[in-house]
């Protein structure tokens, strides 16, 4: 059995949470305190994009926890980033009709002369909050119980969840849905009775992302190096042993799993504020695909290096798709083979060895 997540340890308690709570002090700081045109101002479309960086290493994150510790490559992970994404869309559209008493347009043009029913439970912020993750968790657990417990493993199970992906974004392009089709969910005016389009909103809710990120990932790293941690890593590396001693092996798949389809969800909701819409696009199968390249470029099993895979990435996209909108698919494309054929265990993990050859030589 192989030496179980070395990188992991190597990393210290805390990893990356302090410079997350770091930044998101320097975040307000930077926006408020600094004047337009100074080099340490930051504006509202920086410290938007920072946002939805910070939501989608988040995202990595909960992809790396079952996929590094466990084993279990998910290819669907974008269903329950959507899930959290809709439901906290629901509660917007809520908001957005309590204070202008204004139908949304798809509503209107539905015909409909009054807000559905269906999506009034979701007017609390935190009951919203906690729908999400419950939704999410449910739908998860359906999935993982139907596959664990059918020692459904490996590509088998990657082919399913990236099925289940493309089925949940062809569903949300219907119209007769009611969740807005191919247009999606708009008109976004209120969050916690904050007006999302005032740019400290905009800040607050980038400063949150990363304390949320912080949070989850000193929750992750301390649950990756307790007994349970190591329970998930004795899977990956022996499932058949460990079931042989008496384990259940699939409680703790699925246990993990729900957990990780909860932090996707909880990415999903604080995505949606900052973007300002959400649409079928949100659940598309590349962007699951989008989040196992960032995993494995940042270092799978290392949850720094997804964090990190996503930020470096993601940062690049938004980069090459400004200034060579027609070849960046391509260049990104090179980046990411480069990195994975030179790299075995990607940035983070690469270093980390190089460091532990280092010191021993």
């Amino acid at each position: 059995m192989r030496t179980p997540i070395p990188l992991l340890a190597q990393a210290g308690s805390m990893g990356l949470a302090l410079p997350l709570l770091l930044l998101a002090a320097l975040l307000p700081l930077a926006n408020s305190l600094f004047a337009a045109g100074h080099p340490l101002h930051l504006s509202l479309f920086v410290v938007n994009l920072i946002g939805q960086v910070l939501c989608f290493a988040l995202l990595a994150l909960a992809l790396d926890f079952v996929w590094g510790l466990l084993g279990v490559l998910s290819l669907g992970h974008g269903i329950f980033f959507g899930i959290g994404g809709y439901v906290m869309g629901f509660h917007l559209l809520n908001a957005a009709y309590a204070d202008t008493q204004v139908l949304p347009d798809f509503m209107q043009f539905m015909g409909w002369t009054s807000f559905p029913a269906a999506l009034q439970p979701f007017a609390s912020l935190p009951v919203a909050l906690l729908l999400g993750l419950l939704i999410a968790v449910i739908v998860g657990g359906v999935v993982g119980l139907a596959a664990f417990r059918s020692r459904i493993n490996g590509v088998y199970f990657s082919i399913i969840t990236q099925a289940l992906t493309y089925a949940l974004m062809l569903l949300l392009f219907n119209n007769d849905l009611g969740l807005g089709g191919n247009n999606g969910l708009t008109g976004f005016t209120l969050l916690g009775g904050f007006e999302l389009a005032r740019e400290s909103t905009q800040v607050g809710l980038a400063s949150l992302s990363a304390l949320v990120l912080a949070g989850v990932f000193f929750l992750l790293r301390w649950l990756a190096q307790s007994g349970f941690g190591q329970a998930m890593v004795a899977v990956r590396d022996d499932e058949a042993r460990l079931r042989f001693l008496g384990y259940r092996t699939d409680r703790i798949k699925l246990a993990a799993w729900c957990l990780s389809c909860a932090v996707a969800a909880l990415a999903g909701m604080l995505y949606v504020p900052q973007v300002g819409i959400i649409n079928p696009g949100i659940v598309s199968p590349m962007l699951s695909v989008e989040i196992a390249v960032w995993v494995a470029i940042g270092g799978r099993g290392t949850l720094t290096g997804a964090v990190l895979g996503a930020a470096i990435i993601s940062c690049l996209k938004f980069w090459l798709s400004a200034e060579i909108p027609s070849l960046w698919p391509f260049v990104l494309a090179g980046i990411t083979l480069l990195i994975t054929v030179a790299l075995r265990n990607g940035l983070w993990g690469g270093w980390q060895q190089w460091r532990t050859a280092r010191a021993a030589a």
